[in-house]
Parts: structure tokens; sequence; C-alpha cells
């Protein structure tokens, strides 16, 4: 359930629920609006009636939460949430524009791409470090090496990064140098790993796993939320369906459903989701009309070469043409590039 407090609410008062809360054994998670202040009370199994907290003083309401997802719905916090990183801001007016490679494959590649994608209107690099993949005999990334050149690259542009993370014990090491952990779409339902991105004070890009459904997606994020980070940020990358022409299908449904179900920010990855280059500018064009706050999308220098996802990574040349074709897109729906 949540408790919503008055606008006057005290402190004290605020402090005294809290106290209450925790009392009960229940844990606590605040939502600061711009308005109220809401209370939510994540059970542990036991029953409380909503009566129980509506008698203490600054409180205006309690509100039980039917969804199961309970601290990335809307009953938690009817406001959209905006996630900043350094200066950028995901979930406002603004669409934020992730660009780079699959992987990081060398110092010219990455430093070119990274020029490149900022010169064009990108405002994050995207870089691979350490790469899953489904065959052990691929390309599996440079790894530290990989993590040494895309903070070069962050040093040398000024963009903020958006790599992967693989493994629990991973995470400080790509803390270090990425400013946006991505939680990529085998990893979904890694428990141990969304602890443990959900214990580090860090941005969470979260994409949605190839076949789960929309329930099992924003379940699997409650981990990161529950573990006390709330800067995530929902990915819908496509998933897996009988059809054989694309890579993946992507659900653009998704998009006003998640944005209608959470506060949390929406990120559609157009690259994944089709597996095809020649598709990844009309379907960058529709998620921003869909209501997306934000792209990541796979560019390369010569996407021939690529060790990784050529075939759906745009060269530089089509990536400037995308960023211009999607303005007035945006601006269509009171958004902006």
């Amino acid at each position: 359930m949540i408790i919503v407090m008055k606008s006057d609410a005290s402190l004290k008062e605020l402090s005294e629920i809290i106290k209450e809360v925790k009392k009960l054994g229940f844990e606590v998670h605040l939502s600061k609006g711009k308005e109220r202040t809401i209370v939510g009370v994540i059970g542990n199994g036991r029953q409380v009636s909503p009566d129980y907290f509506e008698i203490f003083s600054g409180v205006e309401r309690v509100v039980p939460i039917l969804k199961p997802f309970k601290l990335a719905s809307r009953e938690f916090k009817p406001e959209k949430s905006i996630v900043r990183i350094n200066g950028v801001s995901i979930g406002n007016e603004e669409v934020i524009i992730m660009a780079g490679p699959c992987a990081v494959e060398s110092r010219e590649q990455i430093l070119e791409t990274a020029h490149a994608v900022k010169e064009a209107g990108a405002k994050i690099l995207r870089g691979g470090a350490f790469k899953p993949r489904t065959s052990p005999y691929s390309f599996q990334g440079l790894k530290e090496k990989g993590l040494e050149l895309l903070l070069e690259a962050k040093e040398k542009t000024g963009l903020s990064i958006v790599s992967e993370v693989m493994a629990p014990e991973h995470v400080p090491l790509v803390g270090e140098v990425a400013d946006i952990l991505q939680i990529g779409t085998r990893n979904m339902q890694n428990y141990a790993l969304l602890e443990a991105v959900g214990k580090y004070n860090k941005p969470v890009l979260f994409k949605r796993g190839m076949m789960a459904t929309l329930e099992e997606f924003l379940m699997a994020a409650e981990y990161i939320l529950s573990n006390g980070n709330s800067k995530v940020i929902l990915c819908e990358r496509g998933i897996r369906t009988f059809e054989k022409y694309t890579r993946n299908t992507l659900d653009l449904t998704t998009i006003p459903l998640l944005n209608q179900l959470s506060h949390l920010p929406v990120c559609i990855d157009p690259s994944h989701a089709t597996g095809m280059r020649s598709l990844v500018i009309p379907v960058s064009k529709a998620a921003i009309a869909a209501g997306a706050d934000a792209l990541i999308v796979e560019v390369h220098p010569c996407p021939e070469k690529a060790l990784s996802d050529g075939a759906q990574s745009l060269n530089l040349k089509e990536f400037s043409r995308m960023m211009e074709e999607l303005k007035p897109v945006a601006e269509a729906v009171k958004r902006r590039i």
C-alpha cells in the first residue's frame, strides 16, 4: 500500500509514519513529488488494514497497490520519473539518443564514433566492453581494455557512457567508467545481478527479456528498485516471435502501455528490435511518435567490418541523417531531439 501525506505534513509527522511502518516489519520507500510525499509500504506477507495508518496526523489517504509490481507502478508514483546523468535528463521533454558500436573494437573505432555521434546530437555513448554472445566462439569484447578506451572517449568528448555489465562481481569495475549500467536481455532475470545493480548508486538501462511478458519485465525491474536504486530506464528491444524477416519483433504497444503502468522512463532499441540497418530509422521515428523517452542505436564507422552486429548498425552518415529526420517527428508530438 501507499500512504499519501498531506501537502503541509511536517517532518515529524512523516518520521512517525516511517517509524511505525518499520515497527510492523515492512520496508519503507519514499517518493517525494512536487506537492506530496508518498510512503511506500512494501510487505512481508502480513496484512494491515489501510485504516490503521489513516488515523495518523499528516496522512491524507492510504491507497492499496493492486499491481504485483509495487515500486515501478504509477500507483506508487503518479508522476513520471526523471533519470539524470551528468546534466542529461531522461523522461523529460527531450528525447535522449544513445549511440555507438555494439562492441568496442579499437581505439580508433570508438574515438571516431564518439566524436561523430556527439556532433550529430547524441548525448550518451554506448559501447560494449563485456559482450554476451550466443556462440562462445564469437567476439566477446575487449573487457578491461574496452573500459579503458571508453574512459578515453568519455574524457575527449564529454559524452556519458552506457555499457553492459554481465556479472555481480563486474558491477564496481564497469561502474567506474560507465555512467549507466546496462542489463542485457539475457540477464533480465539474473536476480543476483539485479540485486547488485540495485545496491549500486548508478542509473540502470534495463532491457526486456527476449521472451518475457511485460509483467515479468516489470517484476524483474522491481528487484532493482527494491534494493534501493530508483534510477531505472526500461528498454524494449524486441521479443522473439515466429517472424523470420526481422531479428526480433518490436512491440510498439509497450511504449504507451509502460507509460500507463509505470512511472519509469522508456527507451527503445531499434537496432536489436529489427536486426536490419534499413529499418532502424523508420522504427526510431515510430518509437518517438509512440512516446519513447530515449533511443539506443548501434553506430559503427564501417558496419561491414564490425566484429558484432554489423548488419543492424548505422554508419556515421546514416546516423547523422537519422538525427535530422527525427527532429520533425519529435516536434509533432511536442518533444525535441
